[in-house]
């Protein structure tokens, strides 16, 4: 069993990467600096000249803000690449996993979206994201199109780590209290993305595949999500967090307002069962605290 996984640098090919491992799984993962995904030879001559099991395609362009002013290169990695590479895959039947972000939706609905419900992102990133997933729908019939949303891990720039940051050099923390979705850890996604790549890769020919939803269960706003951060840390100093409005603090890209998934379908067809955000929020902050990987 041999996969090749694209952002191995980042917070959920970190987790595959140490997950694999203890499975016994071959990954072969290029580095940026050797291998850039955009670079549409060098991923052909890579997949076409060696036997790949399956391929995970974890790398993307996430800084939603700077996306805004940075448009053409978000779409170039997030949505040219990913459509490049699921047509590279396809052309030899290699199955592609694929992931994506709750961001594809507007937030208006009210209740979590469903892989059915009609895109219509609000910002640069969620659009460049869902022209990647169109890609890779288009590209490769062996595909599973994962859509995350709020990904932690104790690696790399994320909201828990800022938060824990935050809290050791202020005594005060004003939080977004009107912004609603399903908190997830990296290491949850990297998880059900190795379990679906084998799935895949041990029976090519049926899959299944498709798009799927895979989060946290339950919800939660940044604000909740800011409490339980430094309630479970039991950091040595108190510091206050304060729920704010949207409107108060204004960001280049516009979010979301209720952006939570519907996760059933992953688990009546792969039998993946999301953790609650909470239990899996405290198994990350034991991982963070005990390795001193603090921001």
């Amino acid at each position: 069993m041999r996969i090749l996984l694209f952002g191995s640098s980042g917070q959920v090919g970190t987790e595959f990467l140490s997950l694999a491992a203890s499975q016994d799984v071959e990954v072969v993962a290029p580095d940026r600096g050797v291998l850039d995904l955009t670079d549409q030879d060098a991923v052909a001559g890579l997949i076409a000249e060696n036997s790949w099991s399956a391929v995970v395609n974890a790398a993307a362009y996430t800084d939603v803000d700077r996306a805004e002013s940075e448009e053409a290169t978000a779409f170039a990695v997030n949505g040219k690449a990913p459509a490049h590479l699921a047509i590279e895959t396809g052309r030899l039947g290699i199955p592609l996993i694929h992931i994506s972000t709750d961001y594809v939706f507007d937030g208006r609905k009210g209740i979590p979206y469903v892989e059915q419900d009609v895109p219509a992102p609000l910002n640069a990133y969620g659009r460049s994201k869902l022209a990647g997933e169109r890609g890779v729908a288009a590209g490769n019939l062996r595909h599973v199109i994962l859509r995350t949303s709020w990904v932690y891990s104790p690696y790399g720039r994320n909201f828990v780590r800022t938060i824990l940051r935050l809290a050791r050099e202020r005594d005060r923390l004003t939080i977004v209290a009107d912004q609603r979705v399903c908190p997830t850890a990296a290491r949850d996604v990297a998880k059900t993305c190795l379990t679906i790549a084998l799935r895949c890769a041990a029976n090519p020919e049926r899959g299944p595949y498709g798009l799927y939803h895979f989060a946290g269960t339950g919800e939660a706003t940044w604000f909740e999500f800011a409490k339980m951060i430094l309630e479970l840390a039991h950091l040595p100093r108190s510091v206050e967090v304060v729920p704010i409005r949207t409107s108060e603090y204004p960001t280049p890209a516009t979010r979301p307002a209720d952006a939570r998934l519907d996760c059933a379908a992953i688990v009546r067809d792969f039998g993946i069962e999301p953790q609650p955000w909470q239990k899996a929020l405290k198994g990350t902050l034991s991982r963070l605290l005990e390795s001193q990987r603090m921001p």
